[in-house]
């Protein structure tokens, strides 16, 4: 699941622009604009305000996973040795790809980056509390555009080199297709979102980030909700999952779990790639179970058990509640933190511009999304073992797990550093380990219950 966060406010010295205001798209097209600047001026309080922001926006998140990440329910993992599962030539073919995935990945966030502050450098937006909204809706669909065009060579390879590892399947048209939807789709919300964030610098001056905090997380309860009925049937075909053997399966196990389903899904997923997952996705009405159709036609009824029983766990413990609380705790410090980081990026200039609050958005979340990773990762464990407690089949569990670990080319043990960073599941390798734990006698721990780790029938 994704976890938003945004944050910030500080004073801000600038000098006024008698200049013009010149919209984004305008300057994106004139590649000979000049640049305009006034005097750089040493403000170190400021320097001071936005570092001192984002360790506080950290530390609030850090504070937040050690409140909610699971306390009971966990089994400990041994190390085991990935040779005992692998053959040295699956680990290194998985390696290699992922390696290579990776290195592209970190590049197209560099050009990003790397586009934003050449952005803020030129100053090529008005800032936000002037100019007509019409202005500001046209530069926020440009700036969305932008970003999405300038890695697109890399992402042209990094498909490429799914394609030649056979687990992309999707032609270049209908990939094309799906890149043309996601940038109509960015560039709508870039546009509504710039225009929400302008009158709220006009309405409330240097105390907008409070009000847009709350509305951070008004808007990721939304995308939460509405995401499964609205956006993600744009790219993908639903079907209820047909009446047969795993259907009666997973409801005989939604009801030893105590967790009432509403529906469960699968969605064609083979028309794009050969990986293989499932998910729990949507809050209240809207709550569904979905399974990759890929899962369905490759793996045995036991092993697709094992992990319908990690996804009822995520509704037992409303675990996507957990994460909206999350975001909820840790939204008033990003958001101050972003508005602290924008005005300082802005100081030359008079009034902050969209590029400055992009590039400060994605210098605040890069640490905060890393500690936000514990949480999932803790969340992840509690699933697994609830996997195997529910199902009682440990020998499904590591099966399934080291088949999608060559379906899905993944690296079965990468570097601690690496899963700390970037991971938002625990590695294969310990999740073997949990299986294995549970095989040798080990059962999840009990512990009184807390009022932040629910359990009731309804789930989430």
């Amino acid at each position: 699941m994704p976890w938003p966060a945004h944050a910030g406010a500080a004073n801000r010295q600038s000098c006024r622009l008698a200049a013009p205001r010149t919209p984004l798209s305008a300057i994106l097209r004139d590649r000979t604009a000049k640049r305009i600047a006034c005097p750089q001026v040493a403000v170190h309080d400021e320097d001071r305000g936005w570092l001192g922001a984002l360790v506080g926006a950290c530390l609030l998140a850090d504070g937040a996973v050690r409140l909610l990440a699971p306390r009971d329910g966990l089994i400990a993992a041994p190390r085991v040795d990935v040779r005992d599962y692998f053959s040295d030539e699956d680990v290194a073919r998985a390696r290699g790809y992922v390696r290579g995935q990776l290195a592209l990945g970190v590049a197209a966030g560099a050009v990003e980056t790397g586009l934003m502050a050449v952005l803020v450098a030129r100053s090529a937006t008005g800032a936000l509390e002037d100019g007509p909204l019409g202005a500001v809706a046209a530069d926020g669909a440009a700036l969305s555009l932008a970003l999405m065009l300038a890695p697109l060579p890399l992402g042209a390879l990094t498909r490429r080199r799914a394609l030649k590892a056979g687990l992309a399947t999707q032609s270049w048209n209908g990939w094309a297709v799906d890149v043309a939807r996601s940038a109509a789709l960015g560039a709508a919300f870039a546009a509504a979102g710039a225009v929400v964030l302008a009158a709220l610098m006009r309405h409330y001056g240097d105390d907008w980030w409070k009000v847009g905090s709350a509305g951070t997380v008004a808007v990721a309860v939304a995308i939460t909700l509405l995401a499964p009925v609205l956006l993600d049937p744009i790219f993908n075909d639903f079907e209820p999952l047909e009446d047969g053997e795993l259907r009666r399966d997973v409801l005989a196990l939604a009801e030893r779990a105590g967790v009432r389903v509403r529906e469960v899904f699968t969605v064609d997923a083979s028309r794009r790639t050969r990986a293989a997952n499932a998910y729990v996705g949507g809050l209240g009405a809207s709550r569904r179970m979905v399974l990759y159709d890929t899962l369905l036609e490759t793996f045995s009824d036991e092993e697709a058990r094992s992990v319908v029983a990690h996804e009822l766990a995520h509704v037992r413990y409303r675990d996507v509640p957990r994460q909206l609380v999350f975001v909820a705790l840790v939204a008033p410090g990003a958001t101050r933190a972003i508005a602290a980081l924008a005005a300082r990026l802005s100081r030359r200039r008079g009034g902050v511009g969209l590029p400055a609050l992009a590039l400060a958005g994605a210098v605040v979340s890069t640490p905060v999304g890393i500690v936000a990773r514990r949480l999932s990762r803790a969340i992840e464990r509690r699933a697994d073992a609830f996997s195997l407690e529910l199902t009682g089949e440990p020998e499904a569990f590591i099966s399934f797990e080291r088949r999608l670990t060559g379906q899905n080319l993944a690296d079965p043990d990468p570097p601690r550093w690496l899963s700390a960073v970037l991971g938002t599941h625990p590695p294969i390798a310990e999740r073997i380990g949990i299986a294995e734990a549970y095989r040798a006698g080990d059962r999840p721990t009990r512990r009184r219950r807390s009022k932040w780790d629910p359990r009731t029938r309804a789930g989430s």
